[in-house]
């Protein structure tokens, strides 16, 4: 066969955004009944070898992140096509078990990686509600229904059951940690990995969190030439959510969304 007849090699690049689960009142977040399709289309296309995956998420549900990052090892798996993870501004936390679907990770040199762990947060109003002369009144059938209730004190016990579930939950994520990782892991231990630490993408470079710094199209073209075909996918936004973005209510929707979002990507200084 003649040389130009010589077919361009095809990769397909899906981009995974937000904060995973809700990400706000009134905002359902990336999750994976939204990113099934899309996901699938990208490795049903014929005579692939690989699937480029762009992430750019600060976590948010566990449940959802480890049911995303199943789906991808799942079709990878079943289709025998490698995938690549590229980390943007930040792939922490559930971002960063989605990452761990990869069989390769870059990241760029500023990016933030890692935050290996579980966190619960809330805030208790015990106080301001007797300032304020109201009476909280609560009726449960179940010792345990109302564990951890914001308006009366803590139990000991309840801090102790959260703690225990939490303590599971870190445990999975460190499994796939290790099962994606392996032996590239420098000294979990001593290094604090897995501690809920976060670093640069140069930092996680060096703890083997990640196997190389690049952008997407920086190293598709390295890895498969110039003439590469990236063939980029991404969830589109529904006809009614782009009708409510334009509506005076959907304005005040995305002021409440962004805030309560905000709180998920501030803590990696963003």
């Amino acid at each position: 066969m003649f040389p130009f007849f010589k077919k361009k090699p095809i990769v397909p690049h899906v981009r995974l955004t937000g904060v995973i689960g809700n990400a706000g009142r009134f905002n359902k977040g990336m999750d994976l009944t939204g990113q099934r399709d899309i996901l699938k289309k990208a490795f049903s296309i014929k005579k692939i070898t690989h699937v480029a995956i762009s992430i750019n998420s600060p976590g948010g549900s566990p449940v959802q992140s480890h049911l995303i990052y199943s789906y991808i090892r799942q079709l990878a798996d079943k289709k025998k096509i490698k995938v690549i993870i590229f980390a943007e501004d930040v792939a922490a936390s559930g971002g960063y078990l989605i990452s761990c679907a990869g069989d390769e990770i870059y990241a760029n040199s500023s990016s933030i990686i890692g935050s290996i762990g579980v966190i619960s947060a809330s805030f208790g109003f015990k106080e301001l509600i007797k300032k304020i002369g109201i009476e909280r009144r609560v009726y449960t059938a179940g010792k345990n229904k109302s564990t951890l209730d914001p308006f009366v004190e803590e139990k000991e016990e309840d801090i102790k059951r959260l703690k225990s579930i939490q303590l599971e939950l870190h445990a999975d994520f460190i499994k796939v940690v290790e099962t994606s990782r392996g032996s590239k892991l420098q000294e979990p231990e001593k290094n604090n990995i897995f501690t809920g630490e976060f670093w640069t993408g140069s930092s996680a470079l060096k703890l083997g969190l990640i196997d190389g710094l690049g952008n997407a199209d920086q190293i598709l073209k390295e890895k498969f030439g110039e003439d590469v075909v990236v063939k980029n996918f991404e969830k589109p936004k529904s006809w009614i959510g782009k009708k409510l973005s334009a509506s005076v209510e959907g304005q005040v929707t995305n002021v409440i969304n962004s805030i309560e979002e905000k709180t998920f990507w501030q803590k990696f200084g963003l």
